[in-house]
C-alpha cells in the first residue's frame, strides 16, 4: 500500500500538491465517496487479486 501512495510523490510531486490543495476544498459528503469508492476499489483489487 506505501508503495502505491509514495509514487506519486516520488514521480509528479507538483501534481501530488495540486490533488491536495483540490481535496481541502472539497465538502466532506464529497470526501466520504472519495473514501468509500478507494474502500470498494482496494477490496475489488484483493479480491481479483487471489
Amino acid at each position: 500500500m506505501l508503495v502505491f501512495e509514495g509514487l506519486l510523490p516520488l514521480i509528479a510531486p507538483q501534481a501530488w500538491r495540486e490533488t491536495f490543495k483540490r481535496m481541502i476544498a472539497l465538502k466532506d459528503g464529497q470526501l466520504r465517496f472519495i473514501g468509500l469508492m478507494s474502500v470498494v476499489g482496494g477490496l475489488l483489487l484483493m479480491l481479483l487479486s487471489r
